[in-house]
């Protein structure tokens, strides 16, 4: 029988060392440092056997965008059990006490990135934004249907960007749904750090702006750099690189298309990579050779969890009005499963409890895929996920959820 209780910071380190077993992961010194760091500014609770620490979960206090809101989320990570005690439930034991913790903090949802897909769905995750991969071949010049901005571009120091693109990307956060908050740690020990984390090869990271002098930029891309097979050839001639973007933003598609056209242009460079792009990417539409701008791959990103769903609800914006008897099943928070009346609307919404026979029945999973706009609720009626019991019920509750953009976050954590 195991005990759920918090971590002290004194074993953070064997925190780490359990959640290193897990992920097969031998990190050096300062990759350690930066773990620890991180974990001492999260909530953290484990499984304890004794003395043992056979569990782990921490969470991230984060904010998340919604439509037209910002909700406390907090964001789950290094999720560990043991190899000694897997299916034990100590997962499940984890995952009721930190659902329990979230719920009596008045916090309506909770989030993670799953490492193995498989498994979050029994604990009412939904996966609520996609994620794809975007390469373009920049052996010759990006080809494009509209006119890049030609306002100057500029390059920042590192100790420049939060102050310079900081409220850009506050900006983007908002107008986007499914992004968690950034704050000055995350900045610069995750997409502003010296080395690249998960390859060793790439440069330090850089970041181009575009705008005029004395005015808020309009646009900045953060990318890394590196010479795909390390260097030159074995006939000694130089082979192009990678440009890796990690992150692009811009007020308008022609900010866009400048930074694109400038990340596409840098010298003993062939080809460009950007992962975690929003699969509505305004780059897929305006690229005038979609053999040269290709989407690769495309991959469920952010998991979100609906953890008081009368809340979560009543919270975000609705883009039409809509009237529906949800039948809502939850097999681990009890209070959210029952019939309950949605009317909802661009003046706000309700969540009641119903007696009338339902128009959709669904798990809190489904629910919470489509919470954000990302998912349609047609489509999982089509999947056999969600009975329509009403023709046109799950249409109506799409075109009441969704946004003008489609959630997105690269935000991994």
């Amino acid at each position: 029988m195991v005990d759920i209780r918090e971590v002290p910071e004194s074993d953070i380190d064997r925190a780490l060392e359990l959640a290193y077993l897990v992920f097969h992961d031998r990190p050096e010194k300062e990759r350690r440092g930066k773990h620890r760091a991180l974990l001492t500014r999260c909530e953290r609770i484990g499984a304890y056997e004794g003395d043992s620490l056979v569990g782990f979960m921490a969470a991230h206090d984060f904010r998340l965008s919604v439509p037209g809101a910002d909700l406390p989320c907090p964001g789950l990570t290094f999720v560990s059990v043991a190899p000694t005690h897997r299916r034990r439930g100590v997962l499940t034991a984890l995952m009721d006490e930190q659902l329990r913790r979230t719920a009596a903090a008045r916090r309506p949802l909770a989030s993670l990135w799953a490492s193995e897909t498989v498994i979050y769905g029994r604990f009412g995750f939904g996966a609520a934004t996609t994620g794809a991969t975007i390469e373009i071949d920049s052996t010759r010049p990006l080809a494009l249907r509209i006119a890049p901005d030609r306002r100057p571009l500029r390059l920042l120091g590192t100790d420049e960007v939060l102050a310079v693109v900081g409220p850009l990307h506050e900006r983007a956060r908002a107008q986007r749904a499914g992004r968690p908050t950034r704050d000055t740690q995350r900045w610069t020990e995750e997409w502003l750090s010296e080395q690249d984390e998960e390859d060793e090869e790439l440069g330090p990271p850089r970041v181009i702006v575009l705008g005029d002098p004395g005015e808020p930029v309009a646009g900045y891309v953060l990318y890394r750099t590196k010479s795909e097979d390390g260097g030159a050839s074995a006939s000694g001639v130089r082979t192009l690189g990678l440009v890796r973007v990690d992150e692009l933003e811009a007020d308008t598609p022609a900010v866009a298309a400048a930074l694109w056209e400038c990340v596409a242009s840098l010298d003993l460079t062939g080809r460009v990579r950007a992962w975690g792009r929003p699969v509505d990417d305004p780059l897929l539409h305006f690229a005038a050779d979609r053999d040269q701008v290709r989407a690769t791959a495309q991959f469920p990103a952010l998991w979100l969890r609906l953890v008081d769903v009368r809340a979560a609800l009543a919270a975000r914006s609705w883009a039409a009005p809509v009237e529906l008897v949800l039948e809502l099943t939850d097999a681990r928070l009890p209070a959210n499963a029952g019939r309950f009346r949605l009317k909802a609307g661009p003046d706000g919404a309700a969540y009641e409890p119903a007696h009338a026979a339902p128009d959709l029945t669904l798990d809190v999973r489904e629910l919470a895929a489509c919470y954000l706009g990302g998912t349609r609720a047609v489509e999982l009626v089509a999947a056999g996920l969600v009975a329509e019991h009403t023709p046109g019920a799950a249409a109506a509750l799409d075109a009441a959820l969704r946004g003008d953009l489609l959630p997105h976050t690269a935000d991994e954590f």
